[in-house]
C-alpha cells in the first residue's frame, strides 16, 4: 500500500482543494443504505473488538521462520467461532512453517461466484535494538497503536475479521458467498498466496485489504482515496561476468568489473517504451487538474492523446515515471576475490518493476539487448508472475465510492497502480479481478510500513469497520 500512498502524497500536497459531492454520488449512498436495510441491519461496528484483535495480532511474531503464523490463524479462528462461524466454515491449512486461513460466509445463491476478502498474516522482520518500543509488544500511545505489522497488514485483517464477526452475529445472509482468505508469506516467498489463488481461482473478484487506501493532510483532513486496480510485476535479474583472472600487475581486457560497470551504465541509460492502460489513463486524468503546472498538463495530454512528449516529461519525475513505463535499476553488485588479483567474476543485480501486461521474459530480452555483451549470463531470480490490470468495474467503484463518502463526504475516489507486489498479483495472473480497498486513512508522516516504529491511528477504526461493512454488503447483495 505504501507505494500508492507515496504517489498520491506528492500530487495532492502541490495543490489542495475541496471537492463537493455530486448528486450521483449522493444517490449511490442512498442506494447503498436502502440495500442494507433490505438485507437486515447489521450490528453496530464493534470498535472495542477490532482494537483488541489488532493489538493481539501485533503480539504474534509472524516473521519468516518463527512459526507464529499458524498460532495467529488459530486466534482469528477463535474470534470467528465466538461470533457463530461453524467449525466447517473455517479452514487452517499448514504450508511449511506457515499457514493459510479461509473463513466462509455462505450465500443464499450457490450459483453465484464468491467474493474473496484478502489479507496476509505475516510481517517483515524487525530488530528490537532499532525500535523505540518492542516491535512485538503492541502499545497504544498518543492516539496510535505501535508494532510491527500494525499497518502492513494486520490493521485491515483485524477490520475484516471483526466485520465478518459482526455480520455473522447479526444473522446476515448474503446472496453471494463471501470468503476471507489470509495468506502466511506475502512478505517473502508467497507460496501460500499461490496456493490460495489456485484453490479459489473461480471467484467473482478479490477485495484486498493490503492495497489502496486513503490519504490525509498532516492536519487530519481527508484528501483522496485510491482503489488499487493494478500493480507492476516485481522481477529481479542477475547479470554475471566471468574471466580467468590473474595477477593484478598484468591487467587483461576481460576484467569482469569493467564489463559489469559498462552494463550498469547502459541499463541506466535505457528507456523502456512508454505505456498506458485504462487504469493509468483514469488516474492521470483525475489527478491532472489538482496537480496543475507542467506536470498536470502533461498528465492530461498523455492520458487523452498518448502524446510521447508529455509521457517523457512525466518520466522525469521519480514519482510519476512508474506510471508510464517499465523501470529497471541496478541495486546490488558483487565482484572480485582479492585486492591484488584480477577479478574472476562480477555480478550485477537488477530490479525491475514491469508494466502490467508485459511478460517478464520480454523485459529480460530487452535488458540483454541494452547491455549488448554476449558473454554476460542473465538469470531470472525466483518465479516472478506477470499480470494485467483489473478492469475498473462499475459495481466495485460504486460500492467503494459509497463507503468512502459515508465516512468522508466529498473525498474523491480514484483508481491507482502500485509498484507492487501484493497477494493480488497471483489472483490477477489467473484472471480474477482484484482491487486494493484498504480501510486505512493515513497522513504522509505516519507511513512506516516495513520501517521503524510502525503505527496506525486508533481514531479511524470505527469508520474503517463501517467502510468494510458497506463494501462487503453492497457487492454481496
Amino acid at each position: 500500500m505504501a507505494g500508492a500512498i507515496r504517489y498520491a502524497t506528492h500530487a495532492f500536497r502541490v495543490q489542495r482543494e475541496k471537492i463537493r459531492m455530486t448528486i450521483m454520488r449522493a444517490l449511490w449512498v442512498g442506494l447503498a443504505l436502502a440495500a442494507q436495510a433490505g438485507q437486515g441491519a447489521a450490528a453496530a461496528p464493534d470498535t472495542a473488538l477490532a482494537k483488541e484483535v489488532l493489538m493481539k495480532s501485533v503480539a504474534y511474531r509472524t516473521v519468516q521462520g518463527a512459526g507464529e503464523v499458524p498460532k495467529l490463524a488459530a486466534y482469528y479462528a477463535s474470534v470467528l467461532r465466538d461470533a457463530g462461524f461453524a467449525e466447517g466454515d473455517i479452514v487452517i491449512t499448514p504450508i511449511g512453517e506457515t499457514a493459510t486461513l479461509a473463513a466462509t460466509v455462505r450465500g443464499s445463491d450457490p450459483a453465484l461466484k464468491p467474493i474473496l476478502l484478502l489479507g496476509h498474516m505475516d510481517v517483515v522482520a524487525a530488530n528490537r535494538a532499532d525500535w523505540t518500543r518492542d516491535p512485538f509488544v503492541p502499545v497504544e500511545e498518543g492516539g496510535y497503536i505501535f508494532g510491527r505489522g500494525a499497518e502492513d497488514n494486520k490493521y485491515d485483517v483485524a477490520m475484516m475479521v471483526t466485520t465478518l464477526a459482526g455480520l455473522k452475529r447479526a444473522g446476515w445472509t448474503p446472496r453471494r458467498t463471501v470468503i476471507l482468505l489470509l495468506s502466511g508469506d506475502e512478505e517473502t516467498d508467497m507460496a501460500t498466496t499461490k496456493a490460495l489463488a489456485e484453490q479459489y481461482r473461480d471467484a467473482e473478484l478479490v477485495l484486498n485489504g493490503d492495497g489502496g487506501g486513503g490519504l490525509l493532510e498532516e492536519d487530519g483532513r481527508p484528501v483522496l482515496y485510491q482503489v488499487q486496480a493494478g500493480e507492476k510485476t516485481y522481477a529481479d535479474f542477475a547479470i554475471a561476468f566471468t574471466d580467468p583472472g590473474g595477477h593484478s600487475s598484468a591487467p587483461t581486457p576481460g576484467n569482469p568489473i569493467y564489463r559489469m560497470a559498462r552494463a550498469a551504465e547502459r541499463i541506466e541509460g535505457h528507456r523502456f517504451p512508454l505505456m498506458s492502460n485504462d487504469l493509468t489513463k483514469a488516474s492521470l486524468r483525475l489527478s491532472a487538474d489538482r496537480i496543475g503546472g507542467a506536470a498536470g498538463q502533461a498528465m492530461k495530454r498523455y492520458a487523452t492523446t498518448g502524446d510521447p512528449e508529455a509521457g517523457e516529461l512525466l518520466a522525469r519525475y521519480p514519482e510519476f515515471v512508474g506510471q508510464v513505463r517499465t523501470t529497471c535499476v541496478a541495486t546490488m553488485a558483487q565482484a572480485g576475490h582479492a585486492l591484488n588479483a584480477l577479478p574472476q567474476s562480477a555480478t550485477l543485480s537488477v530490479n525491475c518493476r514491469i508494466f502490467p501486461g508485459v511478460a517478464v521474459e520480454a523485459v529480460r530480452a530487452e535488458l540483454e539487448r541494452a547491455v549488448g555483451d554476449p558473454t554476460a549470463k542473465f538469470t531470472t531470480l525466483g518465479d516472478p508472475k506477470a499480470s494485467d490490470a483489473s478492469p475498473l468495474r462499475e459495481d466495485v467503484m460504486r460500492a467503494v465510492t459509497e463507503a468512502v463518502a459515508a465516512r468522508h463526504p466529498g473525498v474523491p475516489v480514484m483508481p491507482s497502480m502500485s509498484s507492487g507486489a501484493t497477494d493480488s498479483l497471483y489472483f490477477r495472473a489467473l484472471g480474477v479481478p482484484s482491487y486494493g480497498v484498504s480501510s486505512l486513512f493515513m497522513k504522509p508522516g505516519d507511513g512506516f510500513a516495513h520501517g521503524l516504529n510502525e503505527r496506525v491511528p486508533v481514531a479511524g477504526i470505527p469508520a474503517a469497520l463501517g467502510q468494510w461493512e458497506r463494501v462487503v454488503m453492497r457487492l454481496a447483495e
